[in-house]
């Protein structure tokens, strides 16, 4: 599925759950405590010391500190896309694949030709969204990863 198609059908998705809200009804009520960020993302691995060194040394992601002297990796305060997508999804790529993590970067070209000069296969996506542009990558173990440089604001 390209990343067109998706985001059609994200917006398909997104108007259908929207039904009640344009029918009329009231919009559902909010929770008074939120969640206010992803504190962690934990998967399994099949060498996940090999690939925790991938992440930090391809896309900069230090791994949870073995003491208190280490810092773990923070994110910049952005937008996080949260959306569950259908179970036969092609998207994710395998078919066994559960998720895909989504990495907010501030220079997709430069962050690109970093991974390419270090052999990493990258694909960008050519289109330009008015939500920005995308690059799609696997993990050493076939997990995938999409780059996401968001679109400048005015």
């Amino acid at each position: 599925m390209n990343m067109k198609t998706t985001l059609l059908t994200l917006a398909v998705a997104a108007l259908a759950s929207a039904g009640p809200l344009l029918a009329g009804d009231p919009p559902p009520q909010a929770p008074a405590q939120r969640v206010t960020g992803i504190g962690g993302f934990f998967f399994r691995a099949n060498d996940p010391a090999a690939l925790a060194r991938w992440y930090t040394e391809k896309l900069g992601i230090d791994p949870i500190p073995s003491d208190s002297t280490h810092k773990p990796w923070s994110q910049e305060a952005g937008t996080t896309a949260f959306a569950p997508f259908p179970k036969d999804t092609g998207y994710f790529g395998r078919k066994e694949q559960g998720w895909m993590i989504n990495f907010r970067v501030a220079d997709l070209d430069a962050m690109v030709a970093q991974l390419r000069a270090q052999g990493v296969q990258v694909k960008v996506d050519p289109a330009v969204y008015p939500n920005g542009r995308f690059a799609r990558l696997h993990d050493p173990e076939g997990n995938p990863i999409e780059l996401w440089q968001p679109a400048k604001n005015g």
